[in-house]
Order: structure tokens, then sequence, then C-alpha cells
């Protein structure tokens, strides 16, 4: 029930809802003066969340800055947040990716490095899975065709959002009797990091940050950039509006 009412608020606080709303009200009373003027707002909100310049910003504001692979100091266990395979295609001799690949893929290059020892998957099917692997697995499956150890590679595959991803790492480490209070690397996408960060420590686990799957880029001021609508730019909007919204939610429920 609490997922769904989030997503319902989601839903109303998107970008996308809000300049339909401006639009739609403009148009049925477009004979008002007033309606004119919302249609105006609902043409300018347009304009303003397609602009991939301000959307740029906004991402830059938001995402932590990105860490050196040589800054960090060696771990035995690195966690990586799952929610970056395309569970809806369902395959068995191959892992697809979606976004935010670099969760596994520099988790992989910090133990290559030496600078974890293993890597601890966190994540299940997620909410109406048509999927029947979890994303645990098919990470897990993914390390070990690129030659990793099994023996290397842990994995909590009930997780279905980020407070479980915390709370059921916990469990597991003290399940498999290893110990807790050994401070961690977090991997997970930068825009998710804040979250995912209050998280883990609400539950009492250690962990030093080390975000990846960057959204934001180099600011560019050419013409394009500053200029032409970029519907790219409303997707990451909506991406940012949900992140807060979804902070917001955790602290009322008390998970962060």
């Amino acid at each position: 029930m609490f997922f769904y009412l989030s997503q319902f608020l989601s839903f109303l606080a998107m970008p996308l809802t809000i300049i339909l709303i401006f639009l739609l009200a403009g148009i049925i009373f477009l004979r008002q003066k007033w309606g004119k003027k919302l249609l105006c707002i609902g043409i300018g909100l347009l304009l303003f969340f397609t602009n991939p310049f301000l959307s740029n910003l906004a991402l830059l504001a938001w995402e932590p800055e990105f860490k050196s692979f040589e800054e960090i100091e060696s771990h035995e266990i690195g966690i990586v947040l799952t929610g970056v395979t395309n569970l809806s295609k369902t395959a068995y001799d191959r892992t697809f990716f979606n976004k935010g690949a670099d969760r596994i893929t520099h988790a992989l290059q910090l133990y290559r490095m030496g600078k974890i020892k293993k890597i601890l998957i966190t994540g299940g099917q997620g909410l109406n899975p048509s999927n029947p692997q979890t994303e645990a697995e098919l990470l897990k499956r993914f390390l070990i065709m690129t030659g990793m150890s099994e023996h290397d590679i842990l994995i909590e595959d009930q997780a279905k959002n980020t407070a479980q991803n915390a709370q059921f790492t916990k469990d597991f480490l003290e399940k498999n009797q290893i110990p807790a209070n050994q401070e961690f690397i977090l991997i997970t996408s930068a825009f998710h990091m804040k979250r995912a960060k209050g998280c883990f420590d609400k539950v009492g686990l250690k962990t030093v940050t080390f975000p990846v799957d960057y959204y934001s880029h180099d600011i560019k001021y050419d013409i394009p950039s500053l200029f032409f609508p970029d519907p790219s730019s409303l997707e990451y909007w909506t991406k940012l509006f949900k992140e807060w919204i979804g902070i917001l939610v955790y602290k009322i429920v008390g998970y962060i």
C-alpha cells in the first residue's frame, strides 16, 4: 500500500503531469483571461523542463562528485545496489543491462584493483516481476562470466527497494556471521546515493560512498545545449523529482 501511495504522489508531482495540467486547464478555459495565463505557464514550463542546459545544471548540483579509484582505500566488501538490469526480458544465457551498468562494472574494477575483496549484490525482482530471476542472480552470472571467483560474490536477492537493500544487507551479514561493524564501500548511482547512504546509516552499517552512473555531464555553452528542447531533459527532471519525493517519503516513514 505504501509503495502504491508513493507512486501515485510521485505521478501527481512529476514535471510532465504538472505541464499537462496547466496546458489542459488553459485549453479548457481559453476563453477566460486566466485560462490564457495557464496556457502560457504550461508552455513556459515545457520549455524550461526540456532545456538541456538547465537540466544538466540541476543534475550537477544534485549528484556528488565522482571519486578516483586511487583515492579509495582497501575494504573487505563493496556493496552494490541493483536496478540496472532489464527484468522485463527473460534470458538465461546473458544479462541485459539498462542504464546504470556502471554500478557493477565499476565494482568489478574496484575488485580487480584490489580495493575490495568481495562484492555483495543486494536486490531482488522488484514489484510485479515478469522475470523469475532476481537482479542479484543476473549480476552474479555476469561477474562469473568475467572470470571473478564465485567465492567472492555474495548476493542478497530479496530486497525490493532501497530501505530493504539496507536492512536485508544487515540481516544477510549477521546471518552469515560477517562482521557488520566494519566499513563497507557503497556503490550506486550518483543521483541515488544520498537516499542509499541515509538508509544504510539508519540501519547502522558504516559505509564510504563510491557514486557511479552519472546523468550529468561537463557544461557546454553551445547553441543546441542552450536553446534546443530535448525530451531527455524532461526525463532527467522526472528522475530528480522521483528521487526528491522518495527522500521525503523515506524521511516521513523513518527509513532515513
